[in-house]
């Protein structure tokens, strides 16, 4: 037992004086690269065409870079723009045309023998009485204690993405009622891919058409900041790599990468000084 702790011991004593974290203690093999040009980098980092436009680059450098930051911000704002104007259509459209009675009234007509069990269903619609806050999964008791005009469906996005998305609620849609399993008609069902059948009304499918072109240009506009970020690390490197390169007079920026290797470990420095 004494062997057993005096070696511990010294294991322990030798191990806290071995940095494991310095490089210095291990064998590895490591390139560098380093530039004192990083300055006219970091200004392209910051605006496109800043840098090439310090360094004298050909004059459609700078123009190419800038012109490309200016398209991809004004489309953004652009798609956001259209992407906002058609949720505030989609909205108003949906609380025109669906009601939180109708539905529930249309639901026993569309489901006679399960109807209870839509209207819980798995998904829940939050509404609103005197304050207090319920959702549908009480709605068939709350109806029997209050007024219509008392109970408010709480209008949020998950409200409009329900009342669009799910069959659930395809009762709560104004359209003149018809068989809504036959393809035609106010009332049709849709396939999608090869397993589901989709329920729509005229007025479900028109605002599900708005909800779509909310999300395109969302996306739109997502990529177009996509594309700002992937020109301001393009213009960096451009500023770092191209042959017109020349010393900084103001500033002292340097950049230097590492590649190393210790045992089966592998990696990058990238540092950065001034």
């Amino acid at each position: 037992m004494k062997i057993l702790i005096v070696t511990i011991s010294t294991l322990s004593f030798a191990f806290s004086q071995y940095q494991i974290y310095n490089l210095n203690n291990y064998n590895y093999f490591q390139d560098s690269v380093r530039t004192n040009s990083s300055k006219y980098m970091v200004q392209s980092f910051i605006i496109p065409g800043w840098g090439q436009l310090s360094k004298n680059d050909p004059v459609w450098k700078p123009i190419f870079f800038f012109g490309i930051e200016t398209l991809a911000i004004g489309s953004n704002f652009h798609f956001n723009q259209k992407s906002y104007d058609y949720r505030v259509d989609f909205e108003d459209y949906a609380d025109q045309n669906w009601d939180l009675k109708r539905w529930f009234e249309n639901t026993k007509i569309i489901f006679p023998e399960n109807w209870r069990d839509i209207i819980v269903g798995t998904h829940k619609l939050g509404l609103k009485i005197n304050g207090n806050y319920f959702n549908t999964t009480s709605l068939e008791d709350l109806s029997k204690k209050h007024s219509w005009s008392d109970i408010q469906v709480v209008r949020d996005r998950d409200f409009y993405e329900n009342i669009g998305k799910y069959d659930q609620f395809v009762g709560g849609w104004s359209d003149e009622f018809d068989n809504p399993f036959d393809n035609k008609g106010n009332w049709f069902s849709e396939r999608k891919g090869n397993v589901e059948t989709v329920i729509l009304t005229k007025n479900k499918n028109y605002y599900r058409d708005l909800r779509h072109k909310t999300n395109t240009y969302s996306n739109y506009a997502r990529y177009a900041i996509s594309v700002v970020m992937l020109n301001h690390i393009a213009s960096g490197f451009d500023a770092l790599i191209s042959s017109n390169n020349v010393k900084s007079k103001i500033g002292k920026f340097s950049i230097e990468l590492l590649p190393y290797r210790t045992l089966n470990e592998g990696g990058v420095l990238f540092n950065i000084s001034w």
